[in-house]
């Protein structure tokens, strides 16, 4: 049996298992049937990649299931969390039928955002009662950095490439934000897309361990058997382990997508005692993160739930209880043998791969030589310039594994002004505003989570650049949170939804 269809084969009997073992807390979050039809696309989808041989025919097999569904735009930006990652995001190049060399390159997000997105988006626009853009802090900060990266792309490109390089930034970039932040406007939606994304990762979270504890990587042979160029899926090792990526193409952002997801948990799990069944998404999501053997997720976890039960009754003291019953667990381990293997692996504290935070921090400092030289507006040859060279891997290449120090380095000052104001604006408003409401109103605890989850997204990015699905994750998370604002700012009674 071939190599993909043997991996298929086992990727079905772990995210079955893994759907067995979480179905009540999905059906409870979204209703049963929803659920089955998310169960039924996301395995159908996943059995066609594996199986097509082809990615043309999987893409119009896409196409064809998810317009036949008539989705409304909530509805839509569901599908697109559900199957963001059910295909490795790598790309393929859509012919040029002899006009040009391509048209653009197409992937597994950018596809969906064609068919999902640009349709709900183009409803939305025509919906009198829809959020105007550019009416809030974080829409202006938003269109600004989109005007400001394209207009830049003209300092290296003929007008070919720039007008691709426009097109994925509204498909990549705002699509997912303005989706978000307009159609999702009731605490029934929000569960909806929070379910779909937890339901998405949680699938693979048994993929991601079995992955760490025999050494294979069962999304890599997918990538090739569909003909996709992809310069992610290496075999990965940390301590003698493999480390986990799954569909998500690197640890790290597989580790990124956990925590997020875990993030919606906050939310979802609700107040009900939990039990094993009820609890499977979140020990699933811990589970795939802890897999991915990736220190910078874990660091935005420990942020994200520190955040959420600060913001939460008694949150100070509840904090504090955390930090130190953590201290003592980190101290107990450091007495047994298996525990200080485990803390060799955290940052700060353990030695092994000890270069790769050295590397981060050379990569600051000789970052900030390079921008200095830029500082406005950045460049487009930062790459070539002496600081950066040095910074060149055995891998040969130069990774700028942080996203801030990314946009600096292209876009200068100017645009990671932009950035940072998208997140900052949204954070400051959320932290405002879930203040206002009484502790046990159920959009205070969603609040509560949104504000935690992109606490932890800001922390995880300077530890990861915006790559693969990276940004598509935490601009729609943004939007989300523009949701939200918008749902108290219109009076939106929690009872009545």
């Amino acid at each position: 049996m071939p190599e993909h269809l043997r991996a298929l084969v086992v990727v079905l009997g772990l995210c079955s298992a893994a759907w067995w073992f979480m179905q009540p807390a999905i059906a409870q979050a979204s209703a049963a049937q929803t659920a089955r039809q998310w169960r039924n696309l996301w395995f159908g989808l996943t059995v066609a990649a594996f199986a097509l041989g082809s990615f043309w025919i999987y893409a119009g097999l896409a196409v064809v299931l998810l317009l036949a569904q008539r989705f409304t735009p909530v509805r839509a930006l569901t599908a697109y969390c559900l199957l963001l990652i059910v295909v490795p995001a790598a790309s393929i190049d859509v012919p040029g039928l002899g006009l040009i060399n391509y048209f653009f390159t197409l992937d597994q997000p950018r596809l969906l955002a064609l068919v999902l997105l640009t349709p709900a988006a183009l409803t939305l626009w025509r919906q009198s009662d829809s959020l105007r853009l550019g009416s809030t802090w974080a829409d202006k900060c938003l269109m600004g950095y989109l005007l400001l990266t394209a207009v830049l792309q003209l300092r290296e490109s003929n007008v070919t490439s720039t007008l691709r390089g426009c097109f994925y930034l509204m498909t990549d970039m705002f699509l997912p934000y303005y989706v978000a932040s307009r159609a999702v406007r009731r605490l029934q939606d929000f569960k909806l897309v929070m379910a779909a994304y937890v339901m998405a990762v949680s699938l693979l979270g048994l993929v991601a361990v079995f992955e760490l504890l025999r050494h294979w990587k069962l999304y890599t042979v997918m990538t090739s058997a569909l003909g996709l160029s992809w310069g992610y899926g290496n075999y990965l090792g940390r301590d003698g382990l493999l480390r986990a990526a799954a569909s998500a193409g690197h640890p790290i952002v597989l580790g990124y997508m956990m925590t997020v997801g875990l993030g919606f948990w906050l939310y979802l799990r609700g107040e009900k005692k939990p039990n094993l069944r009820s609890s499977a998404p979140m020990l699933l999501m811990m589970a795939g993160l802890l897999a991915t053997l990736s220190r910078g997720p874990w660091v935005g976890a420990v942020a994200m739930v520190l955040t959420f039960v600060f913001t939460g009754r008694g949150g100070m003291r509840k904090a504090l209880q955390l930090v130190v019953a953590g201290a003592a667990t980190l101290a107990a381990m450091a007495t047994l043998g298996i525990g200080q293997r485990v803390l060799n692996l955290l940052p700060f504290i353990g030695q092994t791969e000890a270069g790769n935070v050295e590397y981060r921090q050379r990569l600051i400092d000789n970052a900030l030589i390079v921008i200095e030289r830029n500082l406005w507006l950045g460049s487009t040859n930062y790459l070539q310039t002496p600081e950066m060279q040095a910074m060149i891997q055995g891998e040969g290449i130069i990774d700028i594994v942080n996203s801030y120090i990314g946009v600096a380095l292209n876009y200068g000052v100017v645009g990671l002004a932009l950035f940072a104001s998208f997140f900052a604006s949204i954070l400051w408003s959320l932290w405002r505003t879930q203040a206002r409401l009484p502790m046990n109103d159920e959009r205070r605890t969603l609040g509560r989570s949104l504000l935690a989850t992109l606490v932890g997204i800001a922390v995880i990015i300077t530890t990861v650049g915006s790559t693969i699905v990276v940004p598509h994750i935490y601009w729609l998370t943004g939007g989300l949170g523009v949701a939200w604002l918008t749902m108290l700012r219109r009076g939106v009674d929690a009872r009545a939804l």
